[in-house]
């Protein structure tokens, strides 16, 4: 069976090397605005492997400096009105429409990946500032719940923001997990240190500078890039919440420090998404939806599909036509629209990729397209890989690859793709395709989102809706009044009238009680809230 992708190979040097916007906006020394007193640091070009300079790294007293200026900027910034912090991400919706093609071409430069896949990161941070610039200010605003005792019981909940948040975010979504991700926190009224991956800060930088342009304060908004053991620790000492998205191994021991301080945390982590194509699917719908859940972004999406469950009926018709769609992906090093897929980010995800999938070969599994690097293309390119017959000893068989390798088993029935979905230690993300079945089975699969007849673009772009993983994917949310709320303090506020809730003397005690009781099986007769 052919392997290999069925387009042109097209050399590095004709596409690679940028365009005319990315070169001038590199020539204004972004990098500055994000440097501390560190060393210098220098990362690969996805797409050339060339090593480029990047910033100077910020050291822990950079850290320290930062939270302080933070917090000075940002009592102020609470202390604007909701609406006045709306009116900022909303004229920063503007401003992204009039630099689009300038951050597409920063996401690719930093990531790699195919401009359409940079796209849905811009896409994404479109959703976020219309959502949170709509919406924050009626959210915000103080809320009445029923009191203790009907007419004599006024009741509000009021928020405040946390005040300092402390942002780890990560390498493979700049825009998505990085610069949009703040602005729930933003619009709360903290301020926020923010720590972005060292390969992809530039991102960051020109979102901040946008956001600064429409009126966020400079210092409300810190940048300290840097060497993990020396930004980390300051930054988990000097928060007063904090997020964090990456692997569940580093959540985990964010988390114990976090409980230790009892910091309100949230994290997105690892995940082994499924999807179930049932008995009854659409079969070109479900191999359309997996070519891209399985290979956007070269596969390197938190969200990504890594293991398809099809009923035994579909089996060999759904592995065929998957199979042929894999291998007429288009790879290249493009910054135009067109490609299906760019590069890996680097020599780490290669490697990890080419270890799982010769592992996988190893002990018996076969490949039906891909699976091979691809050097002529670019130093980091791998083939969008399909797997069939993997067993447990391979490694992909239950752990996150996080690049462009799926494997596919058969199943006997729907129940057992359910269980087979079910049986993992992640949840973060799942995928249903069925006509009349979905989502009855989507209520039975262990994630945090569920998507029914569609990938994963569904579940995340309802930005409305909470996102996050459950089990070993994370604690927390964002997006939603749930990811709003996450970063500030709730309070109960409740005022009595005419009398207290309490007896009037020693003498009136059994009084009071009789009366209360009596009431009470009132309410419940009435069905009172």
């Amino acid at each position: 069976m052919n392997t290999d992708v069925t387009s042109t190979v097209t050399p590095i040097s004709e596409l690679a090397q940028g365009t005319d916007r990315l070169r001038e906006f590199l020539d204004t020394d972004p990098y500055a605005e994000a440097s501390g007193s560190g060393e210098p640091h220098v990362g690969p070009d996805p797409f050339t492997g060339t090593e480029q300079p990047r910033f100077t790294a910020n050291t822990t007293g950079d850290v320290d400096r930062a939270f302080a200026s933070a917090r000075i900027a940002g009592r102020a910034w609470a202390a604007r009105s909701p609406e006045h912090r709306s009116r900022v991400l909303l004229r920063l919706h503007s401003a992204l429409r009039r630099h689009e093609d300038l951050l597409l071409d920063i996401v690719q430069y930093e990531t790699g990946k195919a401009r359409i896949h940079a796209y849905d990161e811009i896409l994404d941070t479109y959703n976020v500032c219309r959502h949170y610039g709509v919406t924050t200010p009626a959210r915000l605003r103080p809320q009445r719940r029923r009191g203790a005792v009907p007419g004599l019981t006024r009741t509000e909940v009021t928020r405040t923001p946390l005040g300092v948040i402390g942002f780890i975010t990560p390498w493979n979504y700049p825009l998505t997990l990085g610069a949009t991700d703040l602005f729930a926190a933003l619009a709360a009224g903290n301020a926020v240190v923010h720590k972005p991956d060292s390969q992809t800060t530039l991102t960051a930088i020109i979102m901040r500078r946008l956001a600064i342009a429409c009126g966020l304060p400079a210092e409300v908004w810190q940048l300290v890039p840097g060497q993990r053991g020396d930004v980390g620790p300051a930054l988990m000492a000097g928060a007063d919440g904090l997020s964090f998205t990456g692997s569940t191994a580093a959540g985990r021991s964010i988390a114990a420090e976090a409980g230790r301080r009892l910091l309100p945390t949230a994290l997105e982590l690892g995940g082994k998404n499924p999807m179930l194509v049932l008995s009854d699917a659409d079969l070109g719908s479900a191999v359309d939806g997996a070519v891209r859940g399985c290979f956007s972004s070269a596969g390197q999406l938190c969200l990504s599909i890594e293991r398809i469950y099809v009923h035994e009926d579909l089996y060999s018709e759904f592995c065929a036509h998957f199979a042929e769609a894999t291998r007429n992906l288009e790879l290249s090093a493009d910054y135009s629209y067109g490609p299906g897929m760019g590069s890996l980010a680097g020599p780490k995800q290669l490697a990890r990729v080419s270890e799982h999938v010769e592992q996988a070969r190893a002990s018996g599994a076969q490949v039906i397209a891909g699976g091979r690097p691809v050097p002529e293309l670019g130093p980091y390119f791998y083939l969008p890989t399909v797997l069939t017959g993997v067993s447990e000893a391979a490694e992909l068989f239950a752990e996150e690859t996080f690049g462009p390798v799926v494997a596919v088993y058969p199943v006997a029935s729907d129940a057992e793709a359910i269980a087979r979905a079910n049986d993992c230690q992640y949840g973060l993300n799942a995928s249903v395709y069925s006509r009349s079945q979905g989502l009855e089975t989507a209520r039975q699969v262990e994630a945090g989102m569920v998507n029914v007849n569609e990938a994963y673009v569904a579940a995340w772009g309802s930005i409305d809706a909470p996102a996050g993983g459950v089990k070993a994917s994370g604690l927390g949310h964002r997006h939603g009044v749930e990811g709003l709320y996450q970063f500030m303090h709730t309070h109960s506020i409740a005022e009595q009238h005419l009398v207290p809730i309490a007896p009037f003397g020693p003498l009136d005690q059994s009084r009071f009680a009789r009366t209360l009781t009596t009431a009470f099986d009132l309410m419940r007769a009435l069905r009172m809230k």
